[in-house]
């Protein structure tokens, strides 16, 4: 029977939010949503803050911050949160050991956010014998590799550190490393002392282009697909706000405050953050150069690199059951 169904969504002060949908809502009060973020400066952070995504999905979020994406795949595989933050290289790593998992939403297509940021080094010649820093798996070590192979320097005569964002930030501080490729909002820092030797803006002209997505269990997906489909509404909300009104989301803004305070990120500084990445609206998600094919591509084309730089020990022949057009399908349809 096609009906027009209501789903009452109770908040913590037991106030009750009417949501009109076409699709059948499962009451979600009793339900607890683990959710794994990055402190990276996007729009999602300020729904995140204040409180939407728990009065949307009705559930009882236990919000969870990663400083990487390979922590994330693991807390996934362990079960210990059920949505997650990641990059395409962890993402495809993941999916080539067959992590039961689904892309949800492409969260940025990364293009400034992430760089090369050394100390000393004018050349890329220069960087053999230095110290680079960068987290293993990610996508900034994804693209780390791959402008390496770009510009034809041995990652063997690299002497190539596995550090987290803070740590990063401290080995920089003391001058412990030569450079690192780091994502905003320690690049940012980084670039005040150091230069860009390359962007992942670059790293995508040479043919290793990366993004960020949320990932969800789909052990979760499968029990609760009603919750997924309105954290997916909620994130496509806060991108159509940012992107309609981009100068609304100022220096000076209630934006940038609640930004700032989830992701360490200078308040000044976030305005500029915010430009290092292209974010998909909702209707665009399920295109054909996104989750539509070309998060499929991506995902299989970045397991293929990793294979052959040893990092994953082998490649699926079909990629495409690790990404879903249903969510943002769905999610396009809602009204509240």
């Amino acid at each position: 029977m096609s009906v027009t169904r209501r789903l009452f969504v109770t908040t913590a002060a037991a106030a009750a939010v009417l949501i009109s949908t076409s699709f059948s809502a499962a009451y979600a009060a009793d339900v607890t949503l683990n959710v794994g973020y990055q402190p990276i400066v996007e729009p999602s952070r300020v729904p995140q803050a204040d409180g939407t995504y728990e009065k949307v999905t009705g559930a009882a979020i236990n919000w969870q911050k990663f400083d990487g994406g390979a922590d994330v795949i693991a807390a996934v595989a362990s079960g210990s949160i059920d949505i997650g933050y990641v990059g395409s290289s962890p993402l495809a790593a993941a999916a080539s050991r067959g992590l039961e998992i689904q892309t949800i939403f492409v969260v940025g297509l990364i293009s400034e956010a992430e760089a090369l940021a050394v100390k000393g080094i004018s050349k890329p010649e220069e960087l053999a014998g230095k110290k680079i820093a960068t987290p293993f798996v990610s996508t900034a070590h994804y693209s780390l590799l791959t402008a390496l192979k770009h510009w034809n320097v041995d990652p063997k005569s690299v002497e190539i550190l596995n550090l987290r964002p803070p740590e990063i930030a401290a080995a920089w501080s003391r001058g412990d490393i030569d450079g690192a490729y780091v994502w905003d909002p320690v690049l940012a820092e980084l670039k005040k002392s150091g230069t860009v030797l390359a962007t992942s803006a670059d790293v995508a002209k040479w043919g290793g282009p990366t993004f960020d997505a949320w990932i969800v269990s789909k052990k979760f997906a499968d029990a609760h697909p009603d919750i997924v489909t309105a954290f997916v509404k909620v994130t496509g909300d806060a991108y159509a706000s940012y992107r309609t009104n981009p100068d609304d989301w100022n220096a000076n803004s209630a934006a940038a405050e609640k930004i700032a305070k989830l992701t360490g990120a200078k308040q000044d500084e976030v305005p500029a953050l915010l430009k290092g990445y292209y974010f998909p609206s909702l209707e665009e998600q399920a295109g054909a150069d996104l989750l539509g094919g070309g998060t499929v591509k991506a995902v299989a084309e970045t397991s293929a690199f990793l294979f052959e730089q040893g990092k994953i020990p082998s490649v699926l022949p079909d990629y495409s059951p690790y990404v879903s057009t249903r969510w943002v399908t769905e999610a396009a349809k809602l009204s509240f």
